[in-house]
């Protein structure tokens, strides 16, 4: 793992707050959550934007920044927890528009943007949607990723008084193929975007290589990372602590093997629907369908991986 000056690297540019009536209007319907005295949890139009403050107290670090059309919200409870400081690194835990929205605000106040490869690469082309019959078109160029890695990476922030080791790593076909954790290791608060879904429906995006197998295999990775104190931080939601987190993971994991059941079947994902393979779990699903279709697609991408093959 590569380990990086944090102070060494400080960039010039600045976060302009506005002081905007809009701004006001966005702060006070913010919700801002302290998670530690240092790291705290935005949530930005149903989205978290994790935040720590470094020390000394002129930079900060973000993992994530909320989707599109956010800025003011955002601008106004960062004003509201971090001052006048600095963002010095933004972390992306996956290309999605919902996670990446201000990237181009913060890259153009200096910011570097932490990404994995896979994610600039989604960012940086145009590519086909299926489901909606059109392409997305790529981001331009300011929203891209700064800095990529593949497997994982280090740094530490602050002081030798006050240190902030932040390990980060990918997390293979969770979501999608860039996903990744950011582990705030001394406040031992644990990042991992939409491999955990507290409120949402659980995500496959399955053009990406994204499957539930993929999913439990990362949420296993997330538990050895962690430990009863550790808190986990969703793309969106309520943080979770371990216990938790696990219990998601443990119905994924039966949801898993109920539609590889039926996948072995031949089931199409309205006949496992209508089969109850959803029912009787801790959770409901706002869209059911759209979730088995797309763990089905998923299922039938990754058929060699599990049990006997489907040809």
């Amino acid at each position: 793992m590569e380990r990086r000056d944090f102070l060494r690297s400080a960039v010039a540019g600045a976060l302009a707050l506005s002081a905007s009536s809009r701004a006001l209007r966005a702060q006070a319907t913010s919700s801002i959550r302290n998670v530690t005295n240092r790291v705290s949890v935005i949530n930005v139009g149903g989205n978290n934007v994790l935040c720590l403050k470094a020390v000394p107290s002129d930079r900060f670090v973000l993992v994530d920044c909320g989707p599109p059309n956010s800025r003011d919200q955002l601008q106004a409870s960062l004003g509201s927890f971090v001052g006048s400081a600095k963002l010095e690194i933004l972390f992306n835990t996956h290309f999605h528009i919902d996670q990446t929205g201000n990237n181009e605000l913060f890259a153009a106040a200096g910011a570097k943007i932490i990404a994995h490869e896979h994610t600039r690469q989604w960012m940086s082309t145009d590519y086909w949607l299926p489901d909606e019959n059109r392409y997305e078109r790529a981001r331009p160029k300011t929203a891209h990723p700064t800095e990529t890695f593949r497997t994982t990476g280090t740094l530490q922030v602050g002081t030798a008084n006050y240190p902030e080791v932040i390990d980060y790593g990918h997390l293979p076909l969770a979501h999608t193929d860039g996903d990744i954790y950011v582990f705030f290791k001394n406040s031992n608060v644990l990042a991992v975007g939409d491999v955990a879904a507290g409120l949402r429906d659980p995500a496959l995006d399955w053009l990406t290589g994204a499957w539930i197998g993929g999913r439990v295999d990362a949420m296993d990775t997330i538990l050895k990372l962690s430990n009863d104190d550790t808190q986990i931080v969703p793309a969106s939601g309520p943080v979770m602590n371990r216990t938790e987190f696990k219990e998601e993971r443990d119905m994924m994991e039966e949801v898993r093997s109920r539609i590889w059941k039926r996948t072995l079947q031949g089931d199409s994902a309205r006949e496992m629907l209508e089969a109850g393979v959803l029912d009787g779990l801790l959770r409901a699903w706002k869209d059911p369908y759209k979730f088995l279709y797309d763990a089905a697609k998923g299922m039938f991408a990754h058929h060699n991986k599990l049990d006997p093959a489907v040809i």
